[in-house]
């Protein structure tokens, strides 16, 4: 469906992208996840054709988008950040100047206009001014758009951002629905959308791929150690003996006259807490509560995109050295925390 190999995009003497490669075979939703200007919608936009690239090729279905933009455009559909849509338009006079613009064939135009009205649920705001709808049905204007004629690759660049907690949910399960019928690209900053509704996922750092593949594999194969909690009714000295016997990192908290809190690392390979249960029971002293803790796909973004570490390639992960760089948010996920809170609660 889209092959990207080695693209560049310069302005001038900046890199906007850096030898970008890339496959996507088969439908379903896939998120490009970076920082902003990482470099994302400037993929997005020579995805489209909307701009040319400096080197490299763009095939969708078969078509390079450089050489044959005409056939390779009927089979994408896009949203931009910013939906181009005509405020003194009503939703189905917009959707019926989209049409002709796709030359969907004239007997052809109502049933296309219909699906995508019923699939973005704005049939109830059809005859309304788009000027007079809400952000949020803007949105869905703008996915109508995308998705008419329904093109095999859709790709929506920031799609909820602006968006209501209601809102969120709602584009979430359109995209969801989407990805079942149609290969669609997600490109935004905020991780928590992406862990929602992508199946896959690329990581973008100034303008390259550093790393892909489903949340589960990228917690599971770049995590690198394991980290765990432990609250133990004992002596700080006699835990910090038993724990060095273990050959682990590890730091001790004394809580109070009774109780210490232990951090304790080990690597990705090694599960010492069966065996730290029991040599703490040999000692009669009481393993009060146990945590186990992996890396989120937020720890992990966050490394990621602020310095590179080596590590070998893994069967369906891919992984390319990056200088070291700064975070534009260094705080971003956590300013997103409140936001997706408000979005669980709604969900509740």
């Amino acid at each position: 469906m889209v092959e990207i190999n080695n693209l560049v995009k310069k302005y001038g003497d900046n890199v906007a992208v850096n030898d970008l490669s890339l496959n996507i075979d088969s439908k379903g939703v896939y998120g490009f996840l970076g920082p902003n200007g990482a470099g994302k919608s400037t993929t997005m936009n020579v995805l489209t054709g909307y701009i040319g690239a400096t080197s490299g090729t763009v095939i969708i279905n078969g078509y390079d988008i450089f050489k044959e933009p005409e056939e390779a455009k009927k089979n994408v559909g896009y949203l931009p950040e910013i939906p181009p849509l005509y405020q003194d338009m009503t939703v189905y006079e917009y959707l019926e100047f989209v049409s002709k613009i796709k030359k969907i064939k004239k007997e052809e135009r109502k049933a296309c206009i219909e699906q995508s009205l019923e699939m973005t649920r704005t049939t109830e705001v059809r005859e309304r001014l788009i000027r007079n709808l809400s952000k949020g049905y803007k949105q869905r204007v703008g996915i109508a758009q995308a998705i008419m004629g329904m093109p095999d690759l859709i790709i929506l660049d920031e799609p909820t951002v602006g968006l209501d907690p209601k809102q969120i949910i709602e584009i979430r399960d359109l995209i969801r629905n989407l990805g079942k019928e149609h290969t669609v690209i997600l490109s935004s900053h905020i991780l928590t959308e992406i862990s929602e509704v992508c199946e896959n996922i690329f990581i973008i750092s100034q303008g390259k791929l550093v790393a892909s593949g489903r949340e589960e594999e990228l917690i599971e194969e770049l995590a690198g150690e394991n980290r765990i909690e432990a609250i133990i009714k004992g002596d700080a000295n006699e835990i910090e003996n038993i724990l060095d016997k273990f050959g682990c990192k590890h730091s001790i908290e004394t809580l109070d006259d009774e109780k210490c809190k232990a951090q304790i690392v080990t690597s990705r390979d090694i599960d010492i807490r069966e065996g730290l249960f029991f040599a703490l029971a040999e000692k009669k002293m009481p393993l009060l509560e146990l945590k186990f803790k992996t890396k989120s796909l937020e720890d992990l973004f966050i490394e990621l995109t602020t310095e590179y570490k080596a590590q070998p390639k893994k069967k369906g992960l891919k992984f390319k050295k990056k200088n070291s760089e700064k975070l534009d948010d260094k705080n971003l996920a956590d300013n997103l925390k409140n936001e997706e809170k408000e979005v669980q609660e709604v969900e509740k």
